[in-house]
């Protein structure tokens, strides 16, 4: 397990301030996987909350 202190420090570099859940990472699946991205190639989807890394 992580210490709370150094994962509220890892949260404080991501730009959007908070962790990832499992929801920001299914929305954006389920968008790959719909006829919305169906003009979308070639590209990577980073859901990282803005944190590059």
């Amino acid at each position: 397990a992580l210490d709370q202190k150094q994962v509220d420090e890892w949260r404080k570099a991501i730009p959007l301030k908070r962790g990832g859940s499992p929801e920001d990472v299914a929305k954006a699946t389920a968008f790959l996987a719909s006829d919305d991205s169906a003009y979308i190639t070639g590209q990577v989807l980073q859901v990282d909350g803005g944190m590059l890394t």
